[in-house]
């Protein structure tokens, strides 16, 4: 099933894809592999065990599914000082 779905992107996520979000249909069966999917794509460095994720500004585990219209944030680690 597709679900249409907006990306958002911090960070050094935001520098690889040179935009902050984008949105687009997927036929990604989880966020895991929706990633995956994104990383192949756009070159990100991370593995998606070093990210959270979070849907429609709420944690999420990495086997949910995509929901259409909803909005999906990769959150990699913060450094600061």
């Amino acid at each position: 099933m597709s679900a249409h779905v907006t990306v958002l992107y911090f960070a050094s996520l935001r520098d690889f894809a040179e935009v902050e979000s984008e949105s687009f249909d997927t036929q990604a069966p989880d966020l895991r592999v929706l990633y995956l999917e994104l990383r192949a794509r756009h070159g990100f460095p991370l593995p998606v065990e070093r990210l959270r994720v979070a849907v429609d500004g709420a944690f999420a585990r990495w086997e949910d599914a995509p929901r259409d219209g909803s909005e999906i944030a990769f959150i990699p680690p913060v450094s600061g000082g």
